[in-house]
């Protein structure tokens, strides 16, 4: 038998089209409403947040120095900060924030349930957390590790010196599972006292009911600065960890997730530009390509985003770079005192290295 190619191409033609009409006809049935076809389109959070006049932030409730409140009721911290830029790109106003306080077991659920749009709370990046949870982080805006901090009076040099310990952490947490594979390798045991987060860590450390407590350095620097004489309380040497502290979103909204990331490396990048809230004006007349696609003299990175043109000139203006909210927040000159350190530049040193903003 002779197989005649183009009759059976024409009638495999004519099957994908009858099927096509099908699925159309189908289509049409069942969503049409009177004579109008309905196309429903979910809008982005990018669009609800714009709507709603405000950002609804998840952070710490009470870190000094990456977010706490005073006794007014004013928020403010490194986490804060990047809320308050977020805020800024949008509305060009760092102000319309809702700050949302949160511990440790809540901070997850609350994301997932939608009821904040954004966490900025020295959340560590992992993949179960990344995946599992299905969550996006956004960026890492501090370079921390886990340590030890205890009474100077314990003469404890070392953190291989506590077995046996009485030990404050946090329950179900990195620093958890950091601490447990910590103990295991080195052939030692603790007993552990649970606490809800920072303050009641403070809490039960200062009164003697744990003999060290141990999270983030960052943290621990924290709770030493809350203490009524600072100079008793010691952070052993050892960094047990890496803990790559950054804001996330929900999986699915490309768009704000976009946003959310640059914000943080547009921080970034005006640090490594020059570009500070006290000289953002003069600025704007620089011969710098990348000054000015950062401060949207020139280019079109604002309406790529969904944002204004002067998204990024509103951050720095009213937020400054991220090397000026480090200095601000938790930096020598603070109560925490730390040190720029992983979290300087790549060019000073440090790990701190976002895209090219072009």
């Amino acid at each position: 038998m002779k197989f005649d190619f183009k009759k059976n191409i024409q009638n495999v033609i004519g099957v994908v089209m009858l099927v096509a009409v099908l699925l159309a006809v189908a289509f049409t049935s069942n969503t049409k409403k009177g004579d109008t076809i309905e196309v429903v389109k979910e809008i982005g959070l990018l669009q609800q947040v714009k709507e709603r006049g405000y950002l609804i932030c998840g952070v710490n409730a009470n870190l000094p120095g990456f977010s706490a409140q005073d006794e007014s009721g004013n928020w403010s911290g490194l986490d804060v900060d990047f809320c308050k830029a977020v805020a800024a790109a949008i509305f060009g106003d760092a102000t319309k924030v809702e700050y949302v306080g949160l511990n440790a077991a809540q901070r997850f659920p609350t994301l997932a349930s939608k009821s904040i749009d954004l966490l900025a709370r020295n959340t560590t990046w992992t993949i179960s957390r990344d995946v599992n949870l299905m969550f996006e982080f956004a960026g890492v805006n501090y370079y921390d590790g886990q340590g030890f901090l205890i009474p100077k009076d314990l003469g404890i040099k070392s953190a291989k010196k506590l077995d046996g310990a009485f030990v404050c952490i946090t329950k179900e947490t990195t620093s958890e599972l950091n601490l447990n594979d910590y103990f295991a390798e080195n052939n030692m045991t603790y007993k552990p006292i649970y606490v809800e987060g920072n303050k009641e860590a403070k809490a039960k450390l200062f009164g003697g009911e744990c003999d060290v407590f141990t999270t983030d350095a960052s943290g621990l620097a924290s709770a030493r600065s809350g203490a009524d004489k600072p100079s008793k309380w010691v952070v052993l040497p050892e960094i047990i960890s890496k803990e790559p502290l950054g804001p996330l979103v929900r999986q699915g909204d490309q768009e704000w997730e976009d946003v959310v990331r640059w914000t943080h490396f547009v921080m970034v990048g005006a640090e490594e530009a020059g570009i500070t809230s006290r000289n953002v004006d003069e600025m704007l007349t620089a011969k710098s390509k990348e000054v000015k696609r950062i401060l949207g003299v020139e280019g079109y990175i604002g309406p790529m985003l969904g944002l204004g043109m002067k998204f990024g000139y509103n951050i720095i203006k009213q937020v400054g770079n991220y090397g000026e909210s480090f200095e601000r927040n938790v930096g020598p000159e603070t109560p925490l005192g730390l040190e720029r350190g992983l979290n300087k530049l790549w060019k000073d040193g440090g790990v701190m290295y976002v895209p090219p903003i072009r």
